[in-house]
């Protein structure tokens, strides 16, 4: 009888906590992370992998690409800070989904009330969501030009190597990356034609970072669908917030009027009876 006891008391406990976990906000940090380790990953070897490309058979002079290089290393940095700062944000979103709604069953409950400061908190997060939401658009589509370059190129290779396309001069099948603006227009050779070009589209360098950006794309696009989701909670527990401040303080109002009434009705009872 004892074990019964303690078995059920343990499976309330179990459904009590379960039952304050945010799942939606689970979901969506469990998204934002996946999507931001694949795109700062993945993004980061690939930035390495098209230097090194580059270096190797577009611009084998060093000064022409230098300003590539920077540029390179920059969003690499620039990658670094993104990793680093969505994990301390998509933790503090968790936590904010915690506390919203352990706060929205409380009251609820009418355990406590929420304050004016814990939904301003929430609004500015709404807020910041929204911004963080239209910078990673922009890196989505930003994400997605090396894709279409890379895809650009193996297409032509894969175009060049076909049988049916019946080429008889391949040397004058060329790819110039030059046109793209990633390398100044005196830079030697500038552009890849026939059997070098084929050579390649063979090497690791350039079969790596083709699929390394496709994955990085996708993370910049699976971060976009977190941040969406996130502001969908943020909004949605800024709502519940904002109702159950308006239905506690009508409940007051209710309140004061009822113990007015019945003070009011005393009085004439007393008066009555003198």
């Amino acid at each position: 009888m004892l074990w019964l006891l303690v078995g059920d008391s343990c499976f309330e406990c179990c459904i009590k906590c379960l039952g304050g976990v945010p799942y939606a906000s689970l979901v969506a940090t469990i998204l934002c992370f996946s999507g931001v380790a694949l795109f700062c990953g993945c993004g980061h070897v690939a930035l390495t992998g098209t230097l090194t490309m580059l270096e190797n058979h577009f611009s084998q002079i060093t000064t022409d690409h230098a300003t590539l290089t920077i540029v390179i290393q920059t969003m690499q940095y620039v990658i670094y800070g993104i990793a680093s700062f969505f994990f301390v944000y998509g933790i503090i979103l968790l936590a904010e989904g915690f506390y919203t709604t352990s706060a929205v069953k409380k009251e609820l409950q009418s355990q406590f009330k929420t304050t004016v400061c814990g939904r301003c908190i929430t609004a500015t997060f709404v807020f910041l969501t929204y911004i963080l939401g239209l910078a990673f658009l922009g890196i989505f589509g930003f994400s997605a030009i090396p894709v279409f370059l890379f895809y650009n190129m193996w297409t032509t290779c894969a175009a060049m190597k076909s049988p049916m396309a019946n080429i008889t001069d391949p040397d004058t099948i060329c790819v110039d990356v030059r046109q793209y603006g990633i390398i100044p227009w005196n830079a030697t050779p500038g552009k890849a034609c026939g059997s070098t070009l084929g050579d390649i589209c063979s090497t690791s360098e350039f079969y790596l970072s083709f699929h390394l950006y496709i994955v990085a794309c996708a993370g910049a696009g699976a971060t976009l669908i977190a941040l969406i989701h996130y502001l969908m909670i943020l909004s949605a527990n800024w709502a519940y917030l904002r109702s159950a401040c308006n239905q506690n303080e009508y409940q007051d109002i209710k309140t004061k009027d009822d113990d007015v009434e019945e003070g009011g009705s005393k009085e004439g009872l007393n008066s009555s009876y003198s």
